[in-house]
């Protein structure tokens, strides 16, 4: 870089969905936005069910309100300023901005993972130790859970960032991206630190999200194990149906996850990439209310009961 003048960049462009045909672009909003729309109320309704049903004051549904909340500031994080720049000509973003948009994406991302291993747990200390189920579930133990949740995903959010925004970077301010995803800024930085920048930031999100899922997986083998010792199989139905739902989100959540960041090197165009980077930051936090609401039989008729009281007052 020696003998070479570089501007610093200050603030960055989101190419988007700027590269597709213009007459697309009103329908994808709409879809989007509708989408999102549901995606909040349908969190906000799991957490306003949750919150007035008390038989639902439980260990279980308190995680999912906590995930619930996770969701709704992670899509808040990332779709409006995805929808606002799929109508807009002027895609700009501040460094500071930009880097706040990382920070919260990853820090709520983290918790939502933090959150399903912690679910996790909870299904295999009731299916697994059912009479030490009130001791280790307690309400101070949950809540303890919850805030080391939200402190872990704060944490890698902030290491995360930390690590990207310590570099400078130069010539090039075009992000191939609808958000400030952290690969595509990798590529923008100059100097030579740049792979072993990528290499820990690789590290650090692989281990963690790794563990999380080798900790999923060991609880739902244990759970498995103690499900196959009940004599009966109505038992064991009713058993495993406590877990379909949340299992259900687990998977959904890794595999598009999977899709976005383990998906193979090759000529993908910029348009694909754009449309399956939407299948983790739109359609993932769409799917897990809808699961939740339709899997879960218990909130399900909380939510029936619900509207019953509010629309059929005068029922009873």
């Amino acid at each position: 870089m020696a003998g070479q003048n570089y501007s610093m960049v200050t603030e960055f462009i989101l190419v988007g969905f700027s590269t597709f045909p213009q007459h697309l672009l009103p329908t994808f909003f709409l879809l989007y936005l509708l989408m999102y729309l549901f995606t909040l109320l349908g969190n906000l309704l799991i957490m306003a069910t949750v919150w007035s049903e008390h038989s639902l004051h439980t260990p279980m549904y308190l995680f999912l309100c906590a995930l619930s909340t996770s969701e709704i500031l992670f899509t808040v994080a990332v779709t409006p300023r995805m929808l606002v720049d799929m109508l807009s000509t002027h895609r700009t973003i501040t460094w500071t901005a930009c880097a706040s948009q990382m920070f919260f994406s990853f820090t709520f991302g983290f918790t939502h993972s933090f959150l399903l291993m912690i679910m996790g747990y909870d299904r295999y200390v009731a299916i697994c130790h059912p009479l030490r189920y009130n001791v280790l579930m307690s309400n101070r133990s949950c809540a303890r859970l919850v805030s080391w949740t939200w402190a872990g995903g704060s944490v890698m959010g902030m290491m995360v960032t930390l690590i990207v925004f310590h570099l400078t970077f130069c010539g090039s301010n075009v992000i191939h991206h609808f958000l400030c995803h952290v690969f595509s800024l990798l590529k923008l930085a100059c100097g030579n630190e740049n792979s072993s920048v990528t290499l820990a930031v690789i590290l650090v999100c692989v281990s963690a999200l790794m563990g999380c899922l080798f900790l999923i997986v060991l609880s739902y083998v244990f759970i498995v194990a103690a499900i196959l010792r009940i004599p009966s199989a109505e038992g064991r139905h009713k058993t495993f149906s406590t877990c379909v739902s949340h299992l259900t989100v687990v998977i959904v959540h890794y595999s598009f996850a999977s899709i976005i960041y383990l998906k193979p090197k090759g000529p993908h165009s910029m348009d694909s990439n754009t449309l399956m980077a939407t299948t983790y930051t739109v359609f993932t936090p769409f799917l897990s209310p809808i699961i939740f609401s339709l899997r879960n039989k218990e909130l399900k008729n909380a939510i029936k009961k619900s509207f019953q009281r509010k629309f059929s007052p005068l029922s009873s």
